[in-house]
C-alpha cells in the first residue's frame, strides 16, 4: 500500500511536470506529497595548490534559496512538504524512499555520450529504489527530434 508520494525536483520544466503528476497521484491516493530537491556539493578548488572549500555561509544561503523555491512550487498543495538535501541525486532519492512510497522522477533526455559517461539519475533510481517508481516522460524538444 502506498503511504506517501515522493517526487524528485531539480526545478527543470521536466521535474515540474513530474511534480504535477506526483500531486495527482497523492490526491488520488489521499496520501502526503514530499518534494525532494538534492543539491550536489561543489568540488573543492585548488588555487595555488591549496584546497579552498566553499564558505559554509554561502552553502547555507544556497540551501535556503532552494528551500524557498521549493516552497513556492508547493504553495497551495495540501499535505505537501519540501525537503532539501546535499548529495548525489539518485542516492538521496533512494534513501528518502521506502517500501510504502511511490517515487516520481522525470526522465530527462541526455546525449548518448552523457549517458555513457555519467549514467542517468532516473535509471539509477529505478534500479535501486525499494519501491515503485513512476518515470514521467516529457515532450522531446524540437532539436532532439531532428537528430
Amino acid at each position: 500500500m502506498i503511504a506517501r508520494v515522493v517526487v524528485g525536483v531539480d526545478f527543470s520544466e521536466a521535474s515540474k511536470t513530474a511534480l504535477a503528476r506526483g500531486r495527482e497521484w497523492a490526491q488520488k491516493l489521499g496520501v502526503p506529497l514530499e518534494a525532494l530537491h538534492v543539491m550536489q556539493p561543489p568540488a573543492p578548488m585548488l588555487p595555488e595548490a591549496q584546497i579552498a572549500l566553499p564558505d559554509p555561509a554561502w552553502l547555507q544561503g544556497l540551501e535556503q534559496h532552494a528551500k524557498e523555491q521549493l516552497d513556492l512550487l508547493l504553495e497551495g498543495i495540501t499535505a505537501a512538504s519540501g525537503l532539501v538535501r546535499w548529495g548525489n541525486p539518485a542516492e538521496e532519492l533512494v534513501r528518502q524512499a521506502d517500501a510504502t512510497c511511490l517515487l516520481v522522477i522525470a526522465q530527462v533526455g541526455h546525449s548518448t555520450l552523457e549517458r555513457i559517461l555519467f549514467g542517468s539519475t532516473a535509471a539509477r533510481v529505478v534500479r535501486f529504489a525499494p519501491c515503485d517508481v513512476l518515470v514521467v516522460r516529457t515532450e522531446p524538444s524540437a532539436e532532439k527530434t531532428r537528430r
